[in-house]
């Protein structure tokens, strides 16, 4: 019998694949409501309620909506947007839940709002099974509110499907907007057609798909393009001043978003936000704890380009020479305080 989950995983922009790390990322198996997805990112078809919680966690498209090209196409070409959830009336675009948006896409939706209707229809959240996927969604939106207080507005009430029960007021009753077409079949190259075709015998080749940067991101970045002087809160990695250079997060990142670049004496590590995904890897190993994520007002020449980050300059053991990052003074190894601290004891 064949697996009709809409919810596709992609091994090859799962971080985990990019770059292998001491502690796995495990978002989507903690996010999952329904316990659908094993250790192995495997999706059980018959738990899956295809609520999106997964997706919007996964900060690479780890796990990826099969219709997120149609529903991206539509929010790029219609004049009015109206969602819906399977729970609310059919009004416009339904998506699995409230749950597929993740930060990047509200920011889109938000911005979209300064030149047409954003409408999101849902159900009563309270009673669905996935009020835990749309709880963290809501959570996302809240947190981008309160940075950008002043966003343009988008319209999210609540209008079941349900036989004599009326739409929230306010917005009135928005006509069904018309659903984005699928490429007629003679267009279509035959590559793209036999790969559809294997698909329906063979779910989950599109699997093997891999692309760095995640799709919501590319579809801001191109609002962000079209609008260049327009800055949203976006949120961006901070160093501190107790950095010591040392250039590990740098190392561990799966993305390429920072890169550490030596001249002489001087260090330099660089961040580009477009690549970041936010996985917080280099916030956890940096021993010093000198990174942090903040919401920063970005428009899309510093969202796409390079920013310095840290400038900075190596230290030397006292002892022996050796490079030392630490911030204790004086600057020693390991070894050479280990020995001194011998000595002192031994005196």
């Amino acid at each position: 019998m064949l697996n009709t989950c809409q919810m596709v995983y992609h091994h090859k922009n799962c971080l985990n694949t990019k770059k292998p790390y001491a502690k796995p990322c495990r978002l989507c198996i903690e996010a999952c409501p329904h316990q659908a997805v094993s250790e192995y990112r495997e999706i059980d078809a018959k738990k899956c309620t295809e609520c999106g919680a997964c997706m919007a966690v996964c900060p690479s498209d780890g796990f990826v909506d099969r219709s997120t090209d149609l529903l991206h196409t539509y929010l790029e070409e219609q004049g009015e947007i109206i969602l819906n959830c399977p729970q609310a009336a059919p009004l416009g675009f339904e998506i699995p839940c409230l749950g597929v948006i993740d930060g990047d896409l509200w920011l889109a939706l938000i911005h979209a709002a300064k030149e047409k209707n954003v409408v999101i229809h849902t159900g009563k959240c309270a009673e669905c099974p996935d009020k835990k996927a749309c709880a963290l969604s809501v959570k996302t939106f809240k947190a981008i509110h309160e940075s950008w207080p002043d966003h343009p507005p988008i319209v999210i009430q609540v209008s079941p499907d349900q036989p004599g029960e009326a739409a929230t007021p306010g917005t009135g009753s928005p006509s069904r907007a018309a659903l984005p077409q699928k490429e007629p079949a003679e267009k279509r190259g035959w590559r793209k057609k036999g790969w559809e075709k294997l698909e329906t015998i063979l779910p989950g080749l599109t699997a093997d798909e891999a692309y760095p940067i995640p799709r919501t991101r590319q579809l801001l970045v191109k609002r962000m393009q079209a609008y260049p002087q327009d800055k949203m809160p976006i949120p961006a990695l901070q160093v501190g001043n107790i950095c010591t250079s040392c250039g590990v997060c740098a190392a561990i990142c799966p993305q390429a978003a920072l890169t550490k670049r030596e001249n002489g004496d001087e260090l330099t590590l660089i961040y580009e936000p477009y690549k970041c995904v936010r996985c917080q890897r280099c916030v956890t190993i940096c021993n010093p704890k000198a990174l942090e994520f903040v919401p920063k007002q970005l428009s899309h020449r510093h969202y796409t380009g390079k920013i310095l980050l840290h400038k900075g300059s190596p230290k030397h053991c006292t002892r022996c020479g050796k490079l030392v990052f630490d911030n204790s003074e004086p600057p020693m190894c390991v070894a050479c305080a280990s020995s001194s601290g011998d000595s002192i004891f031994n005196a």
